[in-house]
Parts: structure tokens; C-alpha cells; sequence
């Protein structure tokens, strides 16, 4: 269980298939209680970083594609369609809700490199100082191969660590990890709590859950060795309701709860 008096800064990180309709176009209501739900954190005294996907596939809707492209400049294009769209929504349903937003676009170059670092690193705490809530996505509009992450799980994970985040919050379309695909065996059970990511667990781990996302439970299972062993509880769940993350702050069990590993 997560222990509230503990909770001080979190970040959550919502996916394409949580942002959007199977239709490819935003699901606006979902979208405006989330900035809800995380406006009240903030106004709670909790420090608050999103980490959003969608920019690909709210451009693909945008621009009235049939399908997600499949060439890099394809989806470079789109994503450009569909970083605005998405900052003008979040800008307004965070902005009704009083919370101002400042968006970081980075690369995986962004935290290898040190000096770059350091500046994300600084961009981050200036932005917590100001009291604005950083919105951040991957730049799939000049991202390559050589400075992607791939997936924004593995990306929240590392920005959970460059804020020096105690709590990573996965909302997903599931409600957790379970002991089989619970879309293709009725007698799968939600594992409530891992204390290790073993091979095992990884084992467990499916392919992708839709067709707007990129990742699937193994990206997330990933995410979460990367924060677990920075000392950062994370928590896969599902995101239909985005006030279920009250349940969690506030210490019932919601989702999958991955243990942060002890120092030594």
C-alpha cells in the first residue's frame, strides 16, 4: 500500500489508449478529470510531473488518417499535428482548474548526456519553484532510433528519477499485472503487490493492448525496474477513472504496487 504521509512528489503517466477512443479522437472527459484529479493533488501540497503519450495518435486522428503511419517521417509529421492539439487541451483543463503548464520535449539524449541533463534536471526544479505542472513527451517530431526511448513507460521512469519523484503512477487500459492475460483466460487474478521484478514476473508480461499504443505490460514491467530500484514505489493501473488515483494516495489498493527496493 502506498502510505500518503509519504507521497510528496509523483509523477503519472497516461498512455494513448487512456487518452483516446478506439475512433483515434480525444476522449475529452477523461482528459478534463485527469487535469482535475491532478490539480487537486497539487493544490493538496503534492508535487505533480505528467508524462503524456497520445501525440502520435491524437495527430493521426487530427489530420483524418486511416491508420497510425508507419514510416518515421509519417509519424514525425503527425506527432507535430498532435503535440499542439494536446498542449492546447491540457493548457485549458489544467488552466480551469488554476494549475499553469510547461511542456518539456526531450530525447533519451536529454539524460544520457550530462550536461543535458543537468539542464533538464534544472528546468524541472524551476518549474516546481514557479508552481507550474511539467507536462512532458517524448520528441517524436525530431526523435531517430539512435535518441528514442521507444516508449514513454521506460520514459516516465527516468523522469520519475530526474525529479527525484517517491511514486510512479502507470495508468494503463488494465487494471494492473495479472497472473495471465486476463482478455484471454477467465481465471487470471490481479497480483495486488511485487516486491521484486524477477523473471518470472517479466514472464507474465503480454504484447501491446491496442492498437494506439506502442508499449504493452513488458514496457511498463520495465519502467518499473528502472523506478523500483531508484527507490521509487510504482504503480501500474487502470486509467477509465482518473479519480481512482485518490484511492491509491490515500492508501487503498488499486492496481499493482511494485516496491521501491531498500537502500543498503
Amino acid at each position: 500500500m502506498i502510505n500518503r504521509k509519504d507521497v510528496k512528489r509523483i509523477v503519472v503517466k497516461v498512455g494513448t489508449s487512456t487518452l483516446t477512443y478506439d475512433t483515434g479522437k480525444i476522449n475529452i472527459r477523461r482528459m478534463s478529470k485527469l487535469a482535475q484529479v491532478l490539480s487537486d493533488l497539487k493544490n493538496a501540497g503534492i508535487e505533480v510531473t505528467l508524462v503524456t503519450s497520445g501525440a502520435i495518435g491524437v495527430g493521426v486522428g487530427k489530420l483524418g488518417l486511416k491508420e497510425r503511419p508507419k514510416d518515421t517521417p509519417g509519424r514525425q509529421a503527425a506527432a507535430t499535428v498532435g503535440q499542439c492539439e494536446l498542449m492546447f487541451l491540457y493548457d485549458k483543463f489544467f488552466g480551469e482548474f488554476g494549475n499553469i503548464t510547461g511542456q518539456l520535449l526531450v530525447t533519451k539524449d536529454d539524460f544520457e548526456n550530462e550536461e543535458r541533463h543537468t539542464n533538464l534536471h534544472n528546468s524541472f526544479m524551476k518549474l516546481f519553484e514557479y508552481g507550474a505542472i511539467p507536462v512532458v513527451n517524448e520528441n517524436d517530431s525530431v526523435a531517430v532510433e539512435e535518441i528514442v526511448f521507444g516508449d514513454n513507460d521506460s520514459l516516465s521512469a527516468h523522469v520519475a528519477k530526474i525529479v527525484g519523484a517517491d511514486t510512479l503512477i502507470i495508468l494503463t487500459d488494465i487494471e494492473g499485472l495479472f497472473s495471465a492475460n486476463p482478455r484471454e483466460d477467465e481465471n487470471a487474478v490481479l497480483i495486488h503487490t511485487v516486491d521484486a521484478i524477477t523473471d518470472d514476473i517479466l514472464a507474465l508480461a503480454g504484447g501491446s493492448g491496442t492498437n494506439r499504443g506502442t508499449g504493452g505490460m513488458i514496457t511498463k514491467l520495465h519502467a518499473a525496474q528502472i523506478a523500483t530500484e531508484a527507490g521509487i514505489n510504482t504503480v501500474v493501473m487502470n486509467g477509465d477513472d482518473p479519480e481512482d488515483i485518490y484511492k491509491l494516495i490515500d492508501g487503498r489498493q488499486t492496481g499493482t504496487l511494485f516496491k521501491a527496493k531498500a537502500e543498503v
